[in-house]
């Protein structure tokens, strides 16, 4: 199974960003694929205001999935 994030996946994050005041566990949405390794995230609230919209790597996202996997 490849979870590298894509355009609009859910993610949470996996450590804090204290300088964004964000905690691990987060979820927010990958807006934009900017290298490789490289994902714009954006941080919204329940009403759907951005509170944070950073760049982030693989390594500190989990993409959430909302279906069971397929057997493959």
């Amino acid at each position: 199974m490849n979870d590298t994030p894509k355009l609009l996946d859910v993610v949470a994050l996996l450590e804090d960003v204290p300088d964004h005041g964000l905690r691990r566990g987060q979820v927010g949405t990958v807006v934009e694929k900017l290298a490789p390794d490289a994902f714009e995230v954006e941080f919204s609230d329940d009403n759907g205001r951005t509170y944070a919209l950073l760049t982030l790597r693989s390594g500190q996202l989990i993409v959430l999935h909302y279906e069971p996997a397929l057997a493959a």
